[in-house]
């Protein structure tokens, strides 16, 4: 950096130079340019006309300057321009400086910081190039015009100190006022400058009305552990509660942690603390292993809803390492589950809330037969807490798979494949008496498929790809049948409609004969827009009654599956996936739609899935969800969000924000509802408001444009 300086010294120097203004240096590492130079008596130097003053990155301009050399003294004046890097800037009407610039005292200035604080002072002393001590003082980041004299906030202080190395601003008898008008006193005060992002204080207050816990005021308090650590404390207190919430951070040379949480007594649950603690850490660890870990806890069903921390209806927490490689995947994770969904809260012992797995995979090219082959071993089990034979049942499973593939590109297009696979599983099953102690099954399949890709360019120049696939496939599991713990819920679509089984897990393998059909048409449109319409249908031997109503796999035939996506340049999307009936009755439908334009960002959402008690579902799920943002202008913006139940016609949630920016202050109001309600947990109705000068400790705002003429 110090190079970069010498350099735009040196061709600053040049430039003037070859325009003919004279350049003297008059101490070490320090230059002066000016239209017109006088040598004067007594060792006097004066410049006149388009003065600079250069020094190792700080540069002066003003319209004259006298240099005493016996004084070591340059008396300039204005007016003035002193500019230290990027982040330091001064205007001031005179000034008297040491030759270095570092030390002096600067009349009728103003400091600005980063191009944003500003600070007018009858007077500015500089201080070893490190200090700038300045007196009856105004500070705002707001603009000030003609037509807006006063500005939205100011401090006013007797005295300001500015710590250029530590970034920090201390004001003596600090007086803060809005639209003029005094609203508070303080003998002394401490912010970072608008450089500094990370500084021990406090952070902007909220302002935060619940149903539930109350009206209270959050005051966070930021400290620097150092760093590459820090901790945030905000206490929250109501007539309702008293809360401390709390986030840790910590970056590691090989990855970083973040945890928050919160701990309460309120007068909901007299008797009781309540808390939350979510974390998350990342680390990239040797040969290629990646360890993560989750943390996903709380004290009861109800607190964190009560208190808007989250919606989450069950927890998770675990550890997980990880490798991925391009023949290979190892992962192995510890995970436990916390449910707090009131229909299953009395019987949670009886879930399988502690689970272990171990799963390895290779990919290799066999050399006698060719293709692809993959290799797969895995270890999983869980636990119940229940001791209740059947009701308590605990399972351990061991598994390897081996699967092999092929295929060849005939003369006309025309793509053959052929696959087969081979697993092996083995149960360990404990407390259930209506399953034998230990139990295996091996699963052979096989399948052929034929694909035939057709391209096609029109007269516009649009490229249309249509592909018809068909393929024979059939599977069976020999051996004794075992509880169905990880394949219960089955989803059909575009993805899976060629795999050997559409089953999630190892408890269930697709069985029998069946041929599975489907069709993908693709168009890319030169004029920037395009699409992919998929469908398809599988057709069975016979129906073994594998697959529930819902997964829309029943039957002799499946549903039709019908998937499309549309993109419209970059600023429309749209993505949806249907099965139906042969009687055209929908069994599932979801969709998903975004607009991105210049003002508005909008997203939406429906779902539809019909009832099945297979999966746990006594009613029909029908859900409209919506998303929008709206920027009025470079200052207002606007949020809804809304979930709505339509099977029983009521809104599930619903949230409103407005936001107002601009370059000395963001004002935030949000006001959200949940309407859902249980046994435990009530509907809550949340606003909360804040208010930011912006203009310290990294806190910039937005630019409001040039003042009215």
């Amino acid at each position: 950096m110090k190079g970069l300086r010498h350099i735009s010294r040196l061709l600053a120097l040049l430039g003037l130079f070859l325009l003919g203004a004279p350049v003297v240096s008059f101490a070490q590492n320090a230059s002066l340019i000016a239209d017109r130079v006088q040598v004067l008596g007594g060792a006097r130097i004066l410049a006149e006309g388009n003065v600079v003053v250069l020094y190792e990155g700080i540069s002066l301009t003003a319209t004259r300057v006298l240099y005493d050399r016996n004084a070591d003294l340059l008396t300039v004046d204005g007016p003035i321009t002193l500019t230290q890097g990027s982040e330091v800037m001064m205007v001031a009407d005179g000034a008297e400086l040491s030759t270095d610039l570092r030390n002096g005292i600067l009349r009728g200035a103003r400091l600005v910081l980063d191009q944003q604080l500003q600070i007018a002072a009858a007077e500015i002393n500089r201080v070893q190039g490190r200090y700038t001590q300045m007196t009856k003082v105004v500070t705002s980041s707001c603009q000030v015009c003609v037509n807006r004299p006063v500005p939205l906030w100011q401090i006013r202080a007797s005295r300001v100190i500015h710590d250029q190395q530590e970034r920090q601003l201390y004001f003596r008898d600090a007086q803060l006022r809005i639209m003029d008008i005094p609203v508070f006193y303080l003998p002394s005060l401490r912010l970072p400058d608008p450089t500094l992002t990370r500084a021990t204080g406090f952070l902007t207050p909220k302002m935060r009305a619940n149903s539930q816990v109350g009206t209270g005021l959050s005051i966070p308090y930021f400290i620097r552990i150092g760093d590459h650590a820090d901790l945030t404390l905000s206490p929250f207190l109501s007539p309702q509660t008293t809360t401390l919430e709390a986030r840790y951070r910590q970056m590691f040379a090989m990855g970083g942690i973040n945890l928050q949480g919160a701990i309460s007594r309120d007068v909901l649950i007299p008797a009781q603390t309540r808390y939350y603690l979510f974390g998350q850490g990342q680390f990239d660890i040797a040969r290629d292993f990646k360890l993560n870990f989750n943390i996903e806890q709380v004290s009861d069903e109800a607190y964190l809803l009560d208190y808007g921390y989250s919606d989450q209806d069950r927890l998770k927490s675990g550890v997980e390492l990880t490798r991925t490689r391009r023949n290979e995947y190892i992962f192995a994770g510890l995970t436990r589950f916390q449910t707090l969904r009131a229909s299953e809260i009395a019987t949670a012992d009886q879930l399988p809330l502690d689970l272990a797995e171990i799963l390895y995979e290779r990919r290799f090219q066999p050399a006698l037969i060719g293709g692809e082959a993959l290799y797969t071993f895995s270890l999983n089990g869980h636990m119940r807490q229940s001791a209740l034979p059947g009701l308590g049942r605990d399972m351990a499973h061991a598994g390897a798979g081996l699967e092999w593939r092929r295929d060849r590109v005939f003369k006309n297009g025309m793509i053959g494949e052929v696959e087969g696979a081979l697993a092996a599983d083995t149960y360990w099953i404990r407390q259930d008496p209506a399953f034998a102690t230990r139990q295996t099954h091996i699963t052979p399949s096989a399948a052929v498929t034929l694909r035939w890709p057709m391209s096609r360019t029109d007269a516009r120049g649009a490229v249309n790809i249509l592909e018809p696939v068909a393929q024979l496939a059939w599977s069976d599991q020999i051996g004794a049948a075992v509880p169905n713990e990880d394949s219960l819920m089955v989803e059909f679509d575009e993805a899976n409609l060629f795999d050997l089984s559409r089953f999630p897990g190892f408890d269930r393998y697709e069985r029998g004969a069946r041929a599975n059909l489907g069709l993908t048409w693709t168009r890319y449109d030169p004029s920037g827009w395009s699409f992919t319409l998929a469908g398809g249908k599988v057709l069975r031997a016979q129906d073994l009654g594998q697959f529930s109503a819902a997964s829309g796999l029943d039957g002799i035939t499946s549903d039709w599956l019908i998937a499309g996506q549309a993109q419209f340049s970059d600023r429309v999307s749209v993505q949806s996936r249907f099965l139906l009936a042969d009687s055209l009755a929908v069994t599932k439908a979801e969709t998903l739609a975004a607009f991105q334009g210049d003002k508005i960002a909008l997203s939406g959402g429906h779902v539809w899935v019909i009832a099945d008690a297979a999966e746990g579902r006594t009613d029909t799920t029908h859900e409209l969800v919506m998303d929008a943002g709206y920027q009025f202008n470079p200052g207002w913006r606007a949020n809804v969000d809304w979930r709505f139940d339509a099977q029983a016609l009521k809104a599930t949630k619903a949230g409103l924000g407005v936001e107002y920016r601009n370059e000395c202050v963001t004002i935030d109001l949000s006001l959200s509802r949940r309407f859902t309600s249980s046994i435990s947990v009530a509907p809550t109705t949340d606003v909360s408001f804040s208010i930011a000068l912006t203009g310290f400790g990294g806190n910039s705002g937005v630019a409001s444009g040039q003042c009215a003429r």
